[in-house]
C-alpha cells in the first residue's frame, strides 16, 4: 500500500532474503509509512505457502482481551458501551510483532536486524508526507486528545503539510532495542536470537513500558497479558470453486464469509450474468448478505467456541441456503442458516444473533495489505491493521507506538459467538485469500477495509477467474459494496437494503438494482477501497503483480 513498503520488501529480495523476509521489511516499513493504517502495535492476520512442504499456513496475530476487559467491567463502569475507536478501552494487544517472530523463526532465512533496517531508516531520517497522508493526519481529531501522539504527529503544533519530513524517532528506538536484543543472543543461534527480540516486546522492558502507561492512563493492559500474547499458527480452511482452491483464516476472521458466499455463487452462471450486470450485482450481493448473517451466528475465536465449518462450508448448505436468494428482489432481513444436519463429527453449535438498527456503527476502516512471492514461489499474504485511522489513538509512552483498537469489535451481549471474553480474540474483519490450482500457487489478494474486505477480495478473485481479467484489470473494475449486516465495531449497526456501487457502474445498472429494493448509494468513480494482488501463470512461469490506483499502492516484479 506504500511505494516506499514495496522498495523495502524488493531490498530484502534483492539481497537474497525469501518471500518471508521481505514481507516482514515490507510490513515493517509500511508500519513506518502508512502509519494511520497499521503500525507496530497493530493486529494481523497472514496466509502463506511455503513451497519446500507444498503447504498452506493461516498466522493469526489478532488481539486478545485484557484479563480485566469483562462485560461486567463494561456494564459498571462504562455504561454497557464500548468505546467506538478512540481511547486505550477500544484498544487490542498488538500482535504484529509476533508475527514477524513465527514468519523470520519457521520460514525466514534472515536476521531481524536486516529485515527491520528499511523500516529504522524510514522511522529515524524520515520521508516525505504525501497529499494523501497529510490530508488523513489533518483529518484525524482524536489525536488532539492526547499528550504523546501530539508529540510525534504535530510537532510543530500543528498537522504537518504534503511535502515535509516526518519522522518518528521514539518508533525507530523501539525497534533498535529488539535488533540490541537479538545481537546479544546471536551466539545462542538465530532462532533464540529471533525469540529474545519478540521477548523483549512482549516480556521485556518494551512490555513493561506499555503496560505502565496504560495503566496510568485507564486503560486496562497489564504486564501479564504481553506477556501471556503469542501468535497462532493454523490450519486454514478452504473451498474448491469451479476448480480452484481457496484458503482463508479460519479463526477469530471474518474471511470464512467469502467462502460461504461463493458456495452460493458457484450455482450461477455468472459470465451469462454479465460482469456487473444489475443481475450480477443483486445475486453477489444477497450471497453476501447470506454469508455475513452466518458470520454473526458461527464465526468467532476458535479458542472459546466451535465452529461448524463442515457444514457451513458444504455444497450441500449452499444448496439449501441459495434457494433463499430472490433474484428479483433485495432482502431486508438478517437471516443466519442452521447447517447442522451438514456436520460431520462436529458439534451443533451457534451463538444468538440481533438485528441492531439504532446507532451509527461504521462499516469502514482502515488497514494495509502487502504481498510477496518469490523465485521460489513461496508466497506470504500479510493484512496487518490499527482498524481505524490511527487506531486508539494514543501513543504508548515513549514507545512511538499506537495499538489497534480491534477491542470495539466484541459484543456485550452474552451468549453471541463474538462476546466479550478475558482473553479471547475479536471476530475480525481482517482477512485474506491465497489460492492454489492444481497444487500449485496461482493468487494472492488482500484489501484494506473493514467490513468490506470480503467483498474486495471476492470481486477481485471472481474478476479474474469467471471473467478473465488480468490482476491489474481485476483490482481496477468497478465495485459495490454493502451495509445490509450488523456493523462489526459496536454498536453493530446494520442497514437493510443497503448496497452502494462506483459512479461508473452505468446509470441504467443503477435504476434496475432500485427497482430490486436495494437502498442504492452512487459512491464517486474510484472510491470502494483499496486491492493488490500477485497472479501466477503456470503455463509461462512468470509473475504478475498488480496495485490498486484508487490508493497508493505499488507493485514490483522483475
Amino acid at each position: 500500500m506504500k511505494a516506499e513498503a514495496t522498495e523495502s520488501a524488493r531490498r530484502i529480495l534483492e539481497a537474497g532474503g525469501n518471500a518471508f523476509d521481505a514481507a516482514v521489511a515490507g510490513q515493517a516499513a509500511l508500519a513506518v509509512t502508512d502509519f494511520p493504517m497499521n503500525g507496530v502495535g497493530g493486529d494481523a492476520v497472514v496466509l502463506v505457502y511455503n513451497a519446500r512442504e507444498r503447504k498452506v499456513y493461516s498466522v493469526n496475530a489478532g488481539p486478545r482481551a485484557p484479563k480485566l476487559a469483562t462485560i461486567d467491567w463494561y456494564e459498571k463502569n462504562h455504561g454497557g458501551k464500548l468505546p467506538e475507536s478512540d481511547g486505550l478501552l477500544a484498544g487490542g494487544l498488538p500482535g504484529v510483532v509476533d508475527a514477524w517472530y513465527v514468519l523470520l523463526d519457521r520460514w525466514g532465512t534472515m536476521s531481524l536486524e536486516q529485515v527491520l533496517e528499511p523500516a529504522i531508516e524510514l522511522a529515524e531520517n524520515g520521508f516525505p508526507l504525501s497529499e494523501r497522508l497529510a490530508g488523513i493526519v489533518a483529518e484525524a481529531h482524536k489525536i488532539h486528545k492526547y499528550p504523546t501522539t501530539v508529540k510525534i504527529y504535530l510537532p510543530h503544533g500543528r498537522p504537518p503539510k504534503a511535502g515535509e519530513i516526518f519522522k518518528n524517532i521514539d518508533l525507530a528506538g523501539t525497534l533498535k532495542k529488539l535488533v540490541e536484543a537479538e545481537r546479544e543472543r546471536k551466539a545462542k543461534g538465530r532462532h533464540e536470537a529471533l525469540k529474545a527480540a519478540r521477548d523483549r516486546f512482549y516480556k521485556g522492558d518494551i512490555a513493561r513500558t506499555m503496560a505502565t502507561f496504560s495503566e496510568s492512563n485507564g486503560g486496562l493492559f497489564r504486564y501479564q497479558d504481553f506477556a501471556e500474547y503469542n501468535a497462532v499458527v493454523e490450519t486454514p480452511v478452504s473451498i474448491e470453486y469451479r476448480g480452484y482452491r481457496i484458503y482463508k483464516n479460519p479463526s477469530a476472521s471474518q474471511g470464512p464469509a467469502e467462502l460461504i458466499a461463493l458456495n452460493l455463487l458457484e450455482g450461477y452462471d455468472l459470465k451469462a450474468l454479465g460482469h456487473n450486470s444489475a443481475d450480477y450485482i443483486h445475486v453477489s450481493a444477497e450471497a453476501v448478505k447470506l454469508a455475513m448473517a452466518d458470520r454473526e451466528k458461527f464465526l468467532g475465536d476458535m479458542d472459546f467456541i466451535a465452529i461448524p465449518y463442515s457444514g457451513l462450508l458444504s455444497k450441500d448448505y449452499a444448496r439449501e441456503r441459495r434457494a433463499l436468494i430472490d433474484v428479483q428482489k433485495a432482502s431486508l432481513e438478517l437471516r443466519p442458516g442452521a447447517p447442522e444436519k451438514f456436520v460431520i463429527n462436529e458439534p451443533s453449535v451457534g451463538g444468538s444473533v440481533r438485528m441492531n438498527l439504532e446507532g451509527n456503527a461504521s462499516h469502514d476502516g482502515d488497514t494495509s495489505y502487502i504481498a510477496t512471492v518469490d523465485k521460489d514461489r513461496n508466497m506470504v499474504s500479510f493484512v496487518p491493521s490499527l482498524h481505524s485511522a490511527f487506531g486508539t489513538g494514543v501513543v504508548m509512552g515513549d514507545t512511538g507506538i499506537i495499538f489497534n483498537c480491534r477491542g470495539d469489535y466484541y459484543s456485550l451481549t452474552r451468549g453471541e459467538a463474538n462476546s466479550l471474553e478475558p482473553g479471547k480474540r475479536p471476530r475480525s474483519t481482517l482477512q485474506t485469500t491465497l489460492v492454489m490450482n492444481d497444487g500449485q500457487p496461482f493468487m494472492i489478494t488482500g484489501s484494506p477495509g473493514t467490513d468490506d474486505q470480503v467483498m474486495r477480495t471476492m470481486q477481485t478473485f471472481l474478476n479474474v477467474i469467471e471473467f478473465g481479467m488480468n490482476i491489474q484489470q481485476a483490482i481496477e473494475a468497478p465495485r459495490w459494496s454493502s451495509r445490509a449486516f450488523p456493523a462489526s465495531p459496536f454498536p453493530h449497526t446494520m442497514y437493510p437494503g443497503d448496497l452502494s456501487v462506483e459512479a461508473r457502474i452505468p446509470a441504467a445498472t443503477q435504476q434496475a438494482l432500485i427497482a430490486r429494493g436495494h437502498k442504492l448509494r452512487v459512491d464517486p468513480p474510484w472510491s470502494l477501497g483499496s486491492n493488490a494482488g500477485i497472479l501466477g501463470n503456470s503455463e509461462t512461469g512468470v509473475l504478475d503483480a498488480g496495485a490498486d490506483p484508487r490508493v497508493e499502492a505499488y507493485a514490483w516484479a522483475w
